[in-house]
């Protein structure tokens, strides 16, 4: 799934280049404030799709001294700082140029540009959004889509559907405001898609941020794979009882796993073992990313033991 990540990320990366480009030549040429803040948000959103896929390479380096349990939460501060671009530089320069227009209009030249502009980058962003949408298609499952965002464990993936989501609605408002602009005479009106602007990336941002908080501080595994880890573990013979079952993401791909087992008393310590290990390769069997398995035992006496895997 990393690979597919990248894939989405790198895509973004090369539609927000030629985007930015335009709309600021556009915007340059004619004078429209909307055109500006579309150039500063794809400008910005090339920047943030670098530092995704920095955060994707970091996190993918391997465990060492300093970082026994890996790098996998690299993921989720990258991310996090991307929330924070797009609300404090996206966000804050696009409201700052639309109330700059506002409190002084400029009359739109050319308009026609402007919307040859416009659909060019409609036709890069949903480019760019067709590929986030198919690799995370792959990932959501059954849920639907907001539900899946919020219980995705890859922030790479739903920041650049974020990110190309308010790219399109924010063209769909450059549009409206050029078009009325010049259609009534009120360069204001330009100014205020603009303020419009940066409020869908301030919205966006903010729930960007709220969803790799959570992610950042340690969330659980999704609780359809615990509860199906608690039926693998309980389905072995020599198993009559668990106690509590702790998971959190350290990545996308890798989950730690600490849990209580019971045995059945009177089991010698070398089938306690061999038990110990069957339910560590009965688990990375439909689950890989658990790659940290940490058993607490407790045999005959409830003397507890500790078994660890991964």
């Amino acid at each position: 799934m990393a690979a597919e990540s990248k894939k989405a990320v790198v895509a973004a990366i090369i539609g927000n280049v030629a985007i930015a480009a335009i709309k600021f030549a556009a915007g340059s040429i004619t004078g429209s404030s909307a055109m500006i803040s579309e150039g500063i948000h794809s400008l910005v959103d090339t920047g943030n799709g670098g530092l995704l896929y920095h955060g994707l390479n970091r996190g993918a380096r391997p465990a060492d001294e300093h970082h026994p349990f890996g790098h996998g939460m690299e993921v989720y501060f990258w991310s996090l700082i991307v929330a924070v671009s797009i609300f404090g530089i996206g966000g804050g320069m696009s409201i700052y140029e639309g109330i700059n227009h506002i409190r002084h209009p400029i009359t739109l030249h050319n308009p026609t540009l402007n919307y040859v502009v416009l659909a060019l980058a409609v036709v890069f962003e949903s480019l760019s959004f067709s590929v986030a949408w198919r690799a995370f298609r792959g990932t959501r499952g059954p849920r639907r889509t907001l539900s899946a965002i919020h219980h995705g464990k890859d922030p790479s993936l739903f920041t650049v559907l974020f990110e190309d989501t308010a790219a399109l609605l924010g063209l769909a408002v450059a549009f409206v405001g050029v078009f009325l602009s010049h259609l009534l005479h009120l360069p204001v009106l330009d100014g205020l898609a603009s303020v419009v602007i940066g409020c869908i990336l301030v919205s966006a941002a903010m729930w960007l941020a709220y969803e790799s908080r959570s992610l950042l501080v340690g969330e659980a595994a999704d609780p359809e794979m615990v509860a199906d880890l608690r039926r693998i573990v309980l389905a072995d013979p020599a198993v009559t009882g668990l106690g509590v079952v702790l998971t959190m993401h350290l990545g996308p791909e890798d989950v730690l796993l600490n849990i209580e087992v019971q045995f059945t008393p009177g089991l010698p310590a070398e089938q306690i073992h061999a038990a110990v290990h069957r339910i560590e390769e009965a688990i990375n069997g439909p689950y890989p990313e658990v790659s940290r398995i940490f058993i607490e035992v407790e045999a005959l006496r409830g003397t507890p033991q500790s078994s660890t895997a991964g």
